[in-house]
């Protein structure tokens, strides 16, 4: 019997090892369900697949993989190669992120949340507290200032703020506690439950959670102009799957990250132009808070928190000035762009 391969097998017998060998699949952990939230990290997977002809793909989980409060976790063991999480959920383990989660920072716009966010994720102290969990931060999953739902009669004077439970996390729970509410950092999957079973009475949110997550249903008012700051909700990617990626692999990832951060904008500025209608079609009102009633919040739970939380990362050996001046100053450049 003639065991010898003709060159002609051996060459696709080597071209099918090296095709195998060649191919990378992610496993990408989020949560809820697809939403403007997520549009970004399909759109990265999309683009991704396309410019590596198939050979580079992502399988984006949406709680099948961890919960979101242990994604950051997961990606430090290599339980999953990407996730998405939000600083609020941990922050004593994101520390540095957290100062693009004070309150009243005078973000306006998604694009100027996406400046100060890219310059944060760039500075040296936030890669390097990120690299303890072995995570690298990819982008960011810019979210416009939050606003709350309620039940009852509107809310739109401080001292109604009094004893009102919240879900609000981060620093925005630090603001909402200064005017003598009660802040709770349920996750945004326990929101409908908590607001439906009574243990708060308010649920603040950007506008697709509250569409996304039911709150909205619930509610007979929202605040328009409330706006006391958002959260950060960085992708982050294990670094070990990160260095393993072929140069080809690695450029087709950050090449199709502007054109995902592009899609995500274009996506949830369409979903913005459709909020009144959202709000009419639900029977919610629609509640302007006075100016004066914003200043006092702001007064109160602006620079006092931003000092406050300078001084405590300060005192953990972190640049909290130097971070807090990276905001201000980007904020400024992308404002005198705009």
């Amino acid at each position: 019997m003639n065991y010898y391969l003709s060159a002609a097998a051996v060459g696709a017998i080597t071209f099918a090892f090296v095709s195998e060998a060649a191919a990378t699949e992610w496993n990408v952990s989020v949560w809820g369900k697809r939403r403007a939230f997520t549009e970004h990290v399909e759109k990265l997977a999309e683009l991704v697949s396309e410019k590596t002809g198939g050979e580079f793909t992502m399988n984006v989980s949406y709680g099948g993989l961890s919960k979101n409060r242990e994604n950051l976790d997961g990606i430090s063991i290599g339980a999953f190669e990407m996730a998405q999480f939000c600083a609020g959920y941990h922050p004593d383990k994101n520390r540095v992120v957290t100062v693009l989660e004070l309150p009243f920072l005078g973000v306006e716009n998604l694009e100027q949340e996406v400046a100060v966010a890219r310059a944060v994720y760039a500075h040296p102290a936030a890669t390097e507290e990120m690299a303890q969990w072995n995570a690298k931060l990819l982008m960011t999953s810019p979210m416009p200032q939050y606003n709350l739902v309620g039940t009852g009669e509107p809310r739109d004077e401080l001292s109604e703020f009094e004893g009102m439970r919240v879900r609000a996390t981060g620093g925005l729970g630090e603001a909402f506690k200064t005017v003598g509410a009660v802040p709770t950092s349920v996750t945004a999957t326990e929101a409908y439950q908590a607001m439906e079973g009574g243990v708060v009475d308010t649920v603040a949110f950007a506008q697709h959670a509250h569409l996304s997550f039911g709150t909205i249903n619930q509610a007979d008012w929202w605040t328009a102009n409330l706006n006391p700051g958002t959260v950060n909700c960085p992708v982050v990617v294990n670094i070990d799957a990160y260095d393993s990626l072929s140069d080809a692999h690695r450029e087709a990832l950050e090449a199709s990250i502007p054109e995902a951060i592009d899609h995500y904008l274009t996506n949830y500025a369409e979903l913005l132009m459709r909020w009144d209608s959202v709000l009419e079609e639900k029977g919610v009102q629609k509640v302007e808070i006075a100016p004066e009633v914003i200043a006092e919040f702001q007064s109160k739970a602006g620079t006092p928190i931003h000092a406050a939380w300078i001084a405590e990362m300060e005192a953990q050996g972190l640049p909290g000035q130097e971070l807090y001046d990276l905001v201000v100053s980007t904020l400024a450049e992308a404002k005198g762009g705009s």
